[in-house]
């Protein structure tokens, strides 16, 4: 008989009474126990959190900074209850936790009394961050507590950025009034800038009239000096002439009685003599030229050099809006100059007035050297003219003796000139030189100020302005700099979609484990009737093929209408169960074949390990070493991989992986099958005596 044929007559026996009739059914019936009524129970339950109690206590007593106040608990309060996270209840700290203890709330979340004052720290001298306390009790239930450690850490984060956003705002602000003082300073600097550059010009106007003082009273100065020569020059002179004449007179007087004898006996000392007053006067005659010529322009170049310099302290002195720093050399100056121009006067006036004697003085100088010429010429004559040459000798003695205390006189007077227009060069020097040290040190301001003036306007570029839109926008990016971006590439609806993956070969396994407790691994007729191992393998595994491709039919209908799982790929998903449904029967039917009751022992540790190395809940990786080694020897750990992407979507490889897998597997277990069933043609004391039945 053929195994088809088999394993109808195999089903056909549940239809014999009501009690196989029962037991078909609840075997049809109980993968939907492990499938659907596990994914069912967990099908959503992040959708549902707004059931969970959470006591929310706010004490938050707030704060005021900048002038505003700031409420951040009441804040964050409605923020919560907005929400719709949890079954938030407002309570007290004492109720909140004694209801954590006691299970009434499964955790609390607390606003401390400084919260607000915390965070409006950020903009003080000594900033804190703010601080929010969780109160969870794991001996109420483990999950709410993972649960609630990733909402409240979203919490954190939401009250942070908007803490971050108030204080960063702050920030902005306070660029925007830097900016506008720097543009205030620089408009400052700007009109600094155009007052110095014209203080500068003023200071070089100064140094420029000093300087044309200073070369007037340098040409002052020497004129003088000059003066002061001839005058000197002029008082030897008469000196010498006064002393000649004098020693002439006296001599002349003491020898008169005995002048007969002598003159005979002197004619040629007389004579050099007359000659030495000749040249003498000569000399004095023409040094009071010079100074009669010399004086007038002198003491107009003084009075010119008064004049400027009186000028030149009236316009940055007296008439300036700002006194020069120089106007005490100014002073001085045009003080030396007015004395000097004094000085120049008096010596033109002392000329002026002595003119007629100075006239007369060249005039008797002029005569003097005459008759010493013509005494020279007859001194070899002198006995005869001796009573006339004393007469005139005497009037020339007192004449010179004159012309020496005047020129005396004027060599004083102009001594005095020269040491105050010296006087005056030397402060006009001075006041030149301070003149043009404050011009440089002008110019060197207008430079400064011009570089000020660049850089507050540089740096006022360079300072942010921002306007209130751009100044939000900008505070948004800065509190929240980071945002994940987050995009699922074959995102799972919900949370038992996501483990639909892991619970369906489970449902398949128990199915046909429990299948082989109704179904025999091995059919008792085709033993019986010494038919081939192979045949009597598939006689045996077909029926639980069937029975688990109704299973899979019953448990992917509730799955899909009754509870909504929604699949990428349906089609292949189902017809992929079924190549699951014959795996694991091959595989439970050589575990009963082989080991006969210690079998179902085998198949209940072989699902155990499946479970524990398939990588369904958590990634394998994250498993003891232990199931990692096996996790690539189990058909579990393809299967999950597979029917996730052909639930969720994504690549078919690991699909097409898990198909080879599984049939390698389905003929294998086949093959061990029909070895068992060629061992079991053979009746042993074993068979007829176990030593364990179940």
């Amino acid at each position: 008989m053929r195994s088809p044929r088999l394993a109808a007559l195999e089903l056909r026996r549940f239809g014999r009474g009501k009690l196989p009739r029962a037991a078909l059914v609840a075997l049809l019936v109980l993968p939907l126990l492990y499938g659907a009524l596990y994914l069912w129970s967990f099908w959503d339950p992040y959708g549902r959190l707004d059931r969970i109690p959470v006591a929310l206590v706010n004490d938050d007593q707030g704060a005021t900074a900048g002038g505003k106040r700031i409420t951040a608990g009441d804040d964050l309060v409605d923020g919560l209850r907005g929400s719709r996270t949890f079954e938030w209840h407002r309570v007290s700290d004492a109720e909140a936790r004694r209801g954590v203890e006691d299970g009434t709330y499964y955790l609390s979340l607390t606003m401390p009394s400084d919260f607000s004052r915390r965070i409006a720290s950020s903009s003080g001298d000594s900033p804190r961050p703010g601080a929010l306390r969780v109160r969870t009790n794991d001996a109420n239930n483990y999950i709410v507590g993972q649960i609630s450690r990733s909402v409240f850490s979203e919490v954190r984060s939401a009250a942070s950025t908007k803490a971050s956003r108030t204080f960063l705002d702050r920030i902005f602000i306070s660029f925007s009034s830097i900016h506008d003082k720097t543009v205030t300073a620089a408009e400052g600097a700007d009109r600094l800038k155009g007052g110095l550059g014209k203080a500068e010009k003023g200071s070089k106007d100064l140094a420029d009239g000093l300087k044309d003082a200073k070369n007037g009273s340098g040409k002052l100065s020497t004129g003088l000096t000059k003066l002061t020569k001839g005058a000197g020059d002029l008082e030897d002179g008469s000196r010498r002439v006064a002393d000649g004449t004098q020693t002439l007179a006296d001599n002349v007087n003491g020898v008169y009685a005995k002048a007969g004898p002598f003159l005979k006996g002197n004619e040629k000392t007389i004579g050099d003599t007359a000659r030495l007053v000749a040249d003498s006067a000569d000399a004095v005659r023409h040094n009071l030229a010079d100074l009669v010529k010399l004086a007038p322009g002198a003491a107009r170049a003084a009075h010119t050099s008064s004049a400027v310099l009186d000028e030149v302290y009236k316009a940055r002195c007296e008439r300036a809006v700002v006194p020069d720093p120089v106007c005490p050399d100014l002073k001085k100056a045009r003080q030396a100059a007015a004395d000097v121009a004094e000085v120049a006067d008096d010596l033109n006036t002392l000329i002026a007035d002595q003119d007629g004697d100075l006239k007369t003085m060249r005039a008797n100088l002029g005569t003097l050297q005459k008759q010493a010429r013509a005494l020279s010429a007859r001194a070899p004559h002198l006995y005869e003219d001796v009573d006339d040459a004393v007469r005139r000798i005497d009037k020339l003695n007192d004449g010179a003796a004159r012309v020496a205390a005047g020129a005396k006189k004027l060599h004083a007077g102009l001594g005095t000139a020269e040491t105050g227009a010296d006087k005056l060069d030397q402060g006009i020097g001075t006041a030149a030189t301070g003149a043009q040290t404050l011009n440089g040190g002008m110019y060197k301001l207008v430079d400064g100020s011009g570089k000020l003036s660049g850089g507050l306007h540089d740096g006022a570029k360079k300072i942010p302005d921002y306007d209130r839109q751009d100044r939000d926008r900008r505070t948004g990016v800065m509190a929240d700099p980071v945002q994940l971006a987050s995009h699922d590439l074959h995102k799972a609806g919900n949370y038992g979609t996501g483990f639909a993956p892991y619970f369906i070969p489970l449902s398949l396994w128990v199915g046909a484990m429990v299948a082989y407790m109704l179904i025999t691994p091995l059919n008792r007729r085709a033993l019986a009737a010494g038919s081939p191992a192979w045949r009597i393998a598939l006689a045996g595994w077909l029926p639980v093929v069937a029975v688990g491709v109704l299973q899979t039919a019953a448990l992917m209908s509730v799955l899909h209408w009754a509870i909504g799982l929604r699949m990428v790929r349906a089609a292949g998903t189902v017809g992929f169960l079924f190549l699951v449904a014959a795996c694991f029967a091959a595989l439970v039917q050589w575990l009963n074949a082989r080991f006969g009751a210690a079998g179902r022992i085998l198949v209940l540790a072989l699902l155990m390990l499946q479970l524990t190395s398939a990588g369904g809940t958590y990634p394998v990786q994250t498993s003891p070493g232990f199931f990692n080694a096996i996790h690539p020897f189990l058909p579990m750990s393809y299967i999950v991989a597979a029917l996730r992407r052909l639930i969720t979507g994504g690549g078919l490889g690991p699909v097409w992986q898990a198909c080879a897998v599984l049939a390698a597997f389905t003929v294998g277990a086949l093959a061990l099958t029909a070895l068992a069933a060629r061992r079991r043609q053979v009746w042993t004391l074993d068979r007829l005596h176990p030593e364990l039945s179940l």
